[in-house]
């Protein structure tokens, strides 16, 4: 789940804990090429306010038309299915690429506790299913897994959600900076730790959150998850290997340490000497990055980034670096 999700279902919380009517609207299917993939969501206020996403824009003018002309009553079913793009024309019309077709649940927000009890467990780094009956409206919400998707099968939606994706950083240097503005560009949720203080100046709370600590105190404090990634950017084995001993034993979907091939080889030997198993030191990314010819910070960190956009998405690498 990214923040605009998030900040979907903390609006609808908000405004109806104030009374307000609110229509929730999920993309459940598409057909061709459709801006909004199946999961997004928009809320709309009964005053006609929105927030979130279902498509370009169009759509979400025709959704607030709809409100506004009575098509939305107050006292309407509490699900039904809304279906935009189906003739080439209604396509043009709502900014759907050609062929595009888009199916919405429109549901009508009742009682908002499962609302509240579903960011709970967000914020708790939980993976959590939200089960929407589609005939009565009626919502479960059950674990999940990661590679669970979202099913639509007439009757029933399950969506899933979980806590943003996260990336720790080991060292707040100048690539650091690099990597933490691209990172929050891309929805990640930036943790930085370094017990250096001389590189903490000039960090301000909207670069990310630092961790207190030593670099393997850190990894282990944040309950490190398949959610998290973590690098290490220091070049001081002191640090960035303290970091590595615990990351690769821990369930984080990526692993990564700065450094030339030569000094990569030099890093593993010295983690085996430190009693890692062959196993963990695998998973150890380095060098990090895909090979696009980086050379200062800011390529470097786009390197880094693709990579773990990559794996984050399950695409194989294909460009690794290897120098």
């Amino acid at each position: 789940m990214d923040s605009v999700d998030l900040n979907v279902l903390r609006s609808v919380l908000q405004w109806r804990r104030a009374g307000q009517r609110v229509v929730l609207f999920t993309v459940v299917q598409t057909w061709g090429t459709a801006p909004r993939p199946p999961g997004a969501m928009l809320a709309l206020r009964e005053d006609g306010v929105v927030i979130g996403s279902v498509s370009g824009g169009c759509v979400e003018d025709d959704l607030i038309a709809r409100l506004h002309d009575g098509r939305i009553p107050a006292d309407g079913p509490p699900v039904q299915m809304i279906t935009y793009g189906v003739t080439r024309e209604e396509a043009a019309r709502f900014g759907l690429p050609c062929g595009g077709t888009l199916r919405l649940t429109e549901e009508r927000i009742g009682d908002p506790e499962w609302v509240a009890e579903l960011l709970r467990r967000c914020e708790a780094h939980e993976i959590v299913a939200r089960e929407l009956n589609i005939a009565g409206g009626h919502v479960t919400l059950t674990p999940a897994d990661k590679g669970d998707g979202l099913v639509f099968d007439g009757r029933t939606l399950r969506a899933i959600y979980g806590p943003r994706w996260r990336l720790l950083l080991i060292g707040a240097g100048q690539l650091s900076r690099y990597v933490a503005q691209m990172a929050r560009l891309l929805d990640f949720e930036v943790l930085i730790c370094d017990p250096r203080k001389e590189f903490v100046y000039g960090w301000e709370e909207q670069h990310g959150r630092f961790v207190t600590g030593m670099p393997d105190e850190a990894v282990l404090n944040i309950q490190t998850d398949e959610r998290t990634a973590i690098v290490a950017l220091t070049h001081d084995p002191r640090l960035d290997d303290m970091a590595l001993l615990t990351a690769l034993d821990s369930r984080a979907f990526y692993v990564g340490a700065l450094g030339s091939r030569v000094n990569s080889q030099k890093r593993r030997d010295n983690l085996a000497q430190l009693g890692l198993s062959d196993e963990a030191i695998e998973r150890l990314h380095g060098p990090i990055g895909l090979h696009i010819g980086s050379h200062t910070p800011a390529e470097i960190a786009l390197s880094l980034l693709a990579e773990i956009v990559a794996i984050k998405n399950g695409v194989e690498l294909r460009q690794k670096k290897s120098l």
